[in-house]
């Protein structure tokens, strides 16, 4: 999408109309398409994630300047060649900022899931903690959810900071 402008016209007003849709608001087709089991968080997981980095993926190819890709493919570089050794390195930036903001989103999906439909985790115990008023559970399992999202942000600038080297 962010390489071809034929794709992009294409695809953007679907992926526009599909994008305001909350990850929540599948989990009653996904429950009666998949059933309750490991799949329905992780394909929660994958829908709320999918836009946002989708979005900054397709920012990042669609603002690497067009006389690089120009420069490499008279210089002999192919096509695939100059997409992967050109554009896709200097999109990474863009790439790892989708993927950083997506990880505290993806932790709180699946808790919110666990609330609602999934009957075991950090939300399910929240959930029965509140019945229960043991104010201390919940806000050790919020405690958590934050612990969880901090590590998967510091481990992909780990693996950003990794990948990029010319930062």
């Amino acid at each position: 999408m962010g390489y071809k402008d034929a794709v992009y016209r294409a695809l953007h007003p679907i992926f526009s109309l599909l994008m305001p849709i909350p990850a929540l608001g599948w989990l009653p087709l996904l429950i009666l398409w998949i059933g309750v089991n490991e799949a329905l968080p992780i394909l929660l997981v994958f829908i709320c994630s999918f836009f946002p980095v989708l979005y900054n993926t397709v920012s990042g190819i669609r603002s690497v300047d067009k006389g690089y890709v120009e420069i490499a493919r008279s210089l002999g570089a192919s096509p695939r060649k100059a997409f992967f050794d050109v554009v896709i390195p200097l999109a990474l930036n863009n790439i790892f900022t989708g993927l950083r903001l997506e990880a505290g989103m993806a932790w709180r999906t699946i808790v919110a899931a666990e609330m609602i439909a999934i009957p075991v985790g950090i939300g399910a115990l929240m959930i029965t903690s509140q019945y229960l008023i043991r104010v201390d559970v919940v806000m050790l399992c919020l405690g958590i959810l934050a612990l969880m999202t901090l590590t998967s942000e510091k481990l992909l600038m780990l693996i950003e900071d990794k990948i990029i080297k010319w930062r």
